[in-house]
């Protein structure tokens, strides 16, 4: 029976962690040529996933009006834009994740996404309606930023080859003052031995037994 328990909340805890969702922002900066995802999630709740989901996606360049550019009721509406054939959709099948992406974005596709969600639930007394939105400045650059992670090992990197070179600069000091100590020795040395007379040379000469 304990075995049985434990496997029934084994499979309860699996089916509630694949149920969890997470609002997560929208990246905001893009680079020209890539494709960028605008990321629009919207959770439900256990008892809201029977809802009906319209999804309206508009874009508004700077100054200018909002003009409809994607729309997902039932089937996937691509209205005619300046995005005509570059855009994807890339929601989930629950509707919680309703993001489209954009495909090789361009300087002028900076300006402000709105990503509209209306859902009807069918409960059995009546049919509430619910709204929300999602606003996404996303701005177009020519070339990626550097990443600050990018910038701090660059930085490490430029600090750890400074220190090996200082290091290896005393080594080579070290060794050559050792070397020249050696050398002075050794001639000085063989200086106090032409200094010796021949006599004592000869004295210093150790006997050799037959």
């Amino acid at each position: 029976s304990c075995l049985m328990l434990l496997l029934c909340c084994s499979f309860s805890l699996a089916g509630f962690c694949s149920a969890v969702c997470v609002e997560v922002p929208s990246e905001t900066e893009a680079v020209q040529g890539t494709h960028m995802k605008l990321l629009c999630i919207s959770c439900m709740k256990r008892e809201e996933v029977t809802a009906s989901t319209v999804v309206e996606w508009f874009y508004r360049p700077e100054g200018g009006k909002d003009e409809p550019i994607y729309e997902y009721r039932k089937t996937n509406h691509e209205f005619p834009s300046r995005f005509s054939g570059r855009i994807q959709w890339n929601g989930s099948k629950d509707m919680q994740d309703v993001s489209i992406t954009v495909l090789n974005v361009t300087l002028n596709d900076s300006g402000i996404y709105t990503c509209n969600i209306t859902r009807e639930f069918e409960f059995e007394i009546h049919r509430p309606l619910f709204t929300s939105s999602r606003l996404i400045h996303l701005t177009v650059v020519e070339e990626a930023g550097e990443d600050f992670t990018s910038v701090i090992s660059e930085i490490m990197m430029y600090i750890l080859l400074v220190f090996l070179t200082l290091w290896l600069l005393i080594e080579m000091v070290y060794c050559y003052r050792k070397v020249s100590k050696a050398e002075e020795a050794a001639q000085e040395n063989a200086t106090d031995y032409l200094a010796i007379p021949s006599e004592n040379k000869e004295n210093c000469a150790v006997p050799v037994e037959e």
